[in-house]
């Protein structure tokens, strides 16, 4: 979860809240349960290194070490990749290994994301690189992501189920 040098302020809480994947994917098949959770981002540093500057915006590799407390619980280290206009505008794709706890497991999984940042807001979508969990969450699937001014703590959700 990029929290790109920081991050974001998020929606309400649905703890709890379960809901059914009844995409085609899964027809005729038993529906799955899924989770929502919730965690804050703290991010405890960040650096960017140019490795484009020529003929157009620059393009910068960005490193961020960040933890997750809440309903997800752990650690990850994010590698991302982004072009900035002299607008302030920024786009990022970006891939971090999350580990840690989820809905009661333990172990690790792979998140990829992409983030725009404009007007010191950060948005970011992301999801669970399918086969990339381990240990006790080996089988997980799921999206999520967050929202919230650059520089401060966000609030990260995922909507996940196992497969």
């Amino acid at each position: 979860m990029l929290a790109a040098g920081a991050a974001l302020a998020a929606g309400a809480s649905n703890r709890g809240e379960e809901k059914r994947d009844v995409s085609s994917q899964n027809r005729g098949a038993e529906p799955r349960k899924r989770a929502h959770a919730q965690a804050k981002v703290t991010v405890h540093d960040s650096s960017a290194t140019p490795y484009d500057q020529a003929g157009g915006p620059p393009l910068a590799e960005v490193h961020i070490r960040e933890s997750f407390s809440g309903d997800f619980e752990g650690e990850s280290a994010v590698r991302a990749l982004q072009v900035r206009r002299d607008d302030g505008f920024a786009s990022l794709v970006s891939m971090q290994r999350f580990r840690g706890r989820l809905g009661g497991r333990e172990g690790a999984f792979v998140l990829q994301g992409s983030e725009t940042v404009e007007n010191g807001k950060i948005r970011a979508t992301w999801f669970v690189v399918p086969g990339s969990a381990t240990g006790g969450l080996a089988g997980l699937r799921g999206e999520g992501g967050f929202e919230g001014q650059f520089g401060q703590g966000s609030i990260a959700t995922l909507d996940y189920w196992f497969e």
